[in-house]
């Protein structure tokens, strides 16, 4: 049995949102920088990044041995998970990858810790996928529901920050609020709007970003859960936000929902009907916060549900996973 402190751990995709992220949080945790390799493209080789105090000499990834190390936390992009993941994978290190690119791969478990830790066990591969930003909020709040009565029907309206987009959102971003409208990362305009697009159109007429919540919350909870989501992004920094309304199969109190979803860990109530969180409140924190819970008639109740995605939705989900296969060695 090991931690996290006692491993070699390479960040992959260390001069991007999330491997900031990533390289934040493990400092943090008290990670020695010894332990830690800061792993990029090859035009990133010989940069450093901070981690703490201090700053790591960035590696090479089409060069860097993943024999010495226990974990790899991936957020590269899929085109290079897909080709390096299985490669380290293959050199004994255990991969947690941020991409899209394994969490639909039956032998590849997609994990949220608080809700199906026990997934990792089914690894094949020595890979474990960290699911999309906007359905790890979404399946924290769910699960505590879903234990007291089983969800039936999920209709989620996301309203995404630009920092999803990564380091090109957020630039895009300032240099619209500057002046320049012009249009290049976004399929429109994203200062002073909101836009019901995020990734491509599919030929149902879902986005791949809405196609993403289905699949996933259905592979991590149940797979008869009807999701109906609409994904929108909006011109906030940082922090995702959702309105998320749900059918129940039987008849629950609010009080019964509020004790579950308030006792669950990681998540955050606000009780009060007239509270609210909003995104710029959960900047920098590990918890989902869920307010504005209400009964909307029958069976039907509604919820507003906030989270860092760069934290919750990503970073730290993926640090919790890679915790839990640190503890098995």
């Amino acid at each position: 049995m090991s931690s996290l402190q006692e491993i070699k751990i390479a960040v992959v995709g260390a001069t991007g949102l999330v491997g900031q992220g990533f390289l934040t949080i493990l400092h943090k945790k008290y990670i020695p920088a010894d332990n830690v390799f800061a792993v990029a493209s090859e035009k990133s080789q010989g940069a450093t990044v901070p981690y703490g105090e201090t700053t790591l000499s960035v590696h090479a990834l089409s060069t860097f041995d993943f024999s010495q190390c226990s974990v790899a936390l991936f957020s590269p992009g899929a085109s290079v998970s897909s080709v390096f993941a299985p490669k380290a994978a293959a050199q004994g290190c255990w991969v947690v990858d941020n991409t899209s690119f394994f969490r639909m791969d039956p032998d590849v478990p997609l994990v949220v810790p608080e809700v199906n830790a026990h997934a990792i066990a089914s690894a094949k591969k020595n890979i474990v996928a960290n699911p999309n930003c906007s359905t790890i909020q979404m399946v924290m709040a769910l699960k505590p529901i879903d234990d007291v009565s089983r969800l039936r029907t999920v209709i989620v309206s996301t309203y995404q920050s630009v920092s999803g987009a990564g380091r090109s959102g957020v630039a895009e971003l300032q240099r619209q609020i500057s002046g320049d409208l012009s249009v290049a990362r976004f399929p429109r305009q994203i200062a002073y709007n909101v836009i019901p697009q995020i990734d491509v159109f599919m030929d149902d007429g879902q986005t791949k970003e809405e196609w993403k919540m289905v699949v996933e919350t259905q592979k991590i909870l149940r797979p008869d859960i009807a999701i109906v989501p609409t994904c929108v992004r909006v011109p906030v920094w940082r922090g995702h936000s959702e309105s998320v309304a749900f059918e129940l199969s039987d008849d629950v109190s609010l009080d019964e929902l509020n004790n579950a979803i308030g006792s669950f860990p990681g998540v955050v109530l606000v009780r009060s009907l007239s509270e609210y969180v909003s995104a710029p409140d959960v900047e920098g924190r590990d918890e989902v916060f869920v307010c504005r819970l209400r009964q909307c008639g029958g069976r039907w109740y509604q919820m507003w549900v906030v989270a860092d995605n760069l934290r919750k939705g990503a970073a730290t989900n993926a640090i919790q996973i890679a915790e839990i296969i640190a503890t098995d060695m």
